[in-house]
């Protein structure tokens, strides 16, 4: 499967990162900025996130995701919409909103399955878009 890396459509990757990027920031400043400060039990302070790793830290993974989709994809003769978002879909769930929803579970994180639905839903959807994009530009 590592030899379909020279395959891969580099711009749709480019893309898709760009798209997953601007969607998290979206998502986490404007769309459900309350809500994600209340499931870190942080509604009545500001969120510290000026650091490089909160931007440069989850572009990393994203890419990492995207790559892994698009080799998997690759992989699997992914080549419609339709089996683009069913593709997302099924990662997104069985991989993305899952483990967030794990990791969220543990004694540090005050509304744990607030939190993994509100950051679970991200990826969720995140996922759903990278792979149109993906198919698009194939």
């Amino acid at each position: 499967m590592i030899q379909l890396i020279s395959t891969i459509n580099w711009l749709g990757v480019l893309l898709a990162l760009i798209a997953y990027s601007a969607l998290g920031a979206l998502w986490f400043t404007l769309l459900f900025k309350k809500h994600y400060a209340r499931s870190l039990g942080r509604e009545n302070e500001k969120l510290q996130n000026s650091a490089p790793i909160f931007f440069i830290g989850p572009m990393i993974c994203s890419l990492l995701i995207i790559l892994t989709s698009a080799i998997l994809m690759r992989a699997l003769g992914i080549h419609s919409y339709a089996g683009g978002v069913e593709f997302g879909l099924l990662a997104g769930v069985g991989y993305l909103f899952s483990n967030t929803v794990n990791i969220a579970i543990n004694p540090n994180m005050p509304k744990p399955l607030y939190y993994g639905v509100i950051t679970g839903l991200f990826h969720l959807s995140g996922m759903v878009i990278v792979c149109s994009i993906l198919v698009a530009m194939n």
